[in-house]
């Protein structure tokens, strides 16, 4: 069954709902980049809790015209209004008085969502609510999705990946640095205004599948993921995107196993994996090339420090140091040097002394802040200023 749903043999409607999902989830990772790079990434939170209001209005007005109250786009439309409410709430609170944004994003949230749950409660006693089920939109579901559904949850994705596309620029340099946007003809109110209505129509889109509860996490969690595999911005969204959409999928494909299983939760624990991943194998800011880089810098330092030892003619007992330089051919199993660690601890020797000089120059200084004091000067310094180095050295301190 798990098989059948990841290779998209559940039917034509579950293919739909997976292959949306995934849409949806790489709309959201790259939207999302931009709110965690211009640390914004709570302004989400509370575009999402502004959204309930809206969802149950909507229903409530299409059901007094006559219409279907589960009509898609129309409760889209109305968790948009409702969005935009709040997020006009937030930015007059940040503007207007002594409020900071997360107090503000605090406050708006928490009363959109209150008032929202109210209407819920209210939307339950009536007569055309009560198989209504917007209780989904709280925590996503796609069981039941129709084709138009998912087909506008898919589109709404890529349109705002095309919108992405269109205004990375601008967006990346108001994230990074406002004022240099600014000196560039940037008008920032505008380009914050496009990259909260970005988040806004991701958030209104994916309210089905993700839910308004959990539709943050799928604009968060996949540009954090994406932070540990690049220092550049651009290879972050498109990381981001690829992993929003990774999560998306797995989560709609495990979700179409059985009708109980939440869609919103499970794209978010797909996500949380990705991220866990991203954590621990990252090659470059990860755990484990932490710890490697750990080891190969601990290594580094006995090595140094044995070779030193060898060199003031002293035999080597720390049993880590003695067990490297022992693998490396430097020491006996007595701790007394060999050859070749005899030649590599005169060397090491005259470069402590190099470095004794090094540090103690003026005209040295800038490069004695790239030296580390490990690795060996031939390979910081040019060749003239090596000589000069040991011209202070004088013919004793070369032996």
């Amino acid at each position: 069954m798990l098989w059948d749903a990841l290779t998209l043999q559940l039917g034509y409607n579950a293919t739909l709902v997976t292959l949306g999902a995934a849409m949806l989830g790489v709309g959201a990772g790259a939207t999302g980049t931009y709110l965690y790079l211009g640390k914004r990434a709570l302004v989400s939170d509370a575009i999402s809790h502004a959204t309930l209001p809206g969802v149950v209005l909507g229903f409530m007005v299409m059901v007094a015209l006559g219409g279907e109250g589960r009509f898609l786009p129309g409760l889209i439309l109305g968790a948009a209004l409702s969005a935009v409410l709040g997020l006009l709430a937030v930015t007059w609170l940040t503007t207007r008085t002594r409020l900071h944004e997360d107090a503000a994003i605090g406050a708006v949230l928490s009363v959109f969502f209150g008032f929202g749950v109210v209407l819920l409660t209210v939307v339950q006693v009536m007569d055309a609510g009560r198989q209504a089920g917007l209780e989904t939109f709280l925590l996503g579901a796609t069981a039941g999705m129709l084709r138009d559904e998912a087909l506008t949850i898919a589109a709404g994705g890529v349109v705002v990946l095309a919108l992405v596309r269109l205004l990375h620029r601008p967006m990346i340099l108001v994230a990074f640095d406002p004022d240099y946007a600014v000196g560039q003809g940037m008008r920032l109110a505008r380009v914050d205004l496009a990259m909260m209505g970005l988040a806004l129509a991701i958030t209104v889109t994916g309210l089905k599948v993700v839910g308004l509860v959990l539709i943050v996490a799928l604009l968060i969690i996949p540009p954090v993921a994406a932070r540990f595999w690049s220092e550049r911005a651009g290879h972050v969204v498109m990381i981001a995107g690829a992993v929003g959409g990774v999560a998306g999928y797995l989560g709609a494909a495990f979700s179409a196993t059985a009708p109980d299983l939440p869609t919103g939760p499970l794209i978010v624990l797909a996500a949380f994996a990705l991220f866990v991943l991203s954590l621990l194998m990252a090659p470059g800011r990860g755990v484990l090339a932490a710890a490697l880089r750990h080891l190969r810098f601990q290594r580094r330092v006995h090595l140094r420090q044995g070779l030193l030892a060898l060199a003031a003619g002293q035999p080597v007992y720390e049993p880590l140091t003695l067990r490297l330089m022992r693998r490396a051919g430097l020491a006996r199993a007595d701790g007394v040097a060999t050859e070749a660690g005899r030649a590599m601890a005169a060397r090491a020797r005259l470069d402590e002394r190099r470095w004794q000089i090094l540090r103690s120059d003026p005209a040295f200084e800038a490069a004695a802040a790239r030296y580390d004091g490990l690795t060996p000067l031939e390979e910081v310094l040019t060749g003239d200023q090596i000589a000069a180095l040991d011209r202070g050295l004088g013919p004793a301190g070369m032996v």
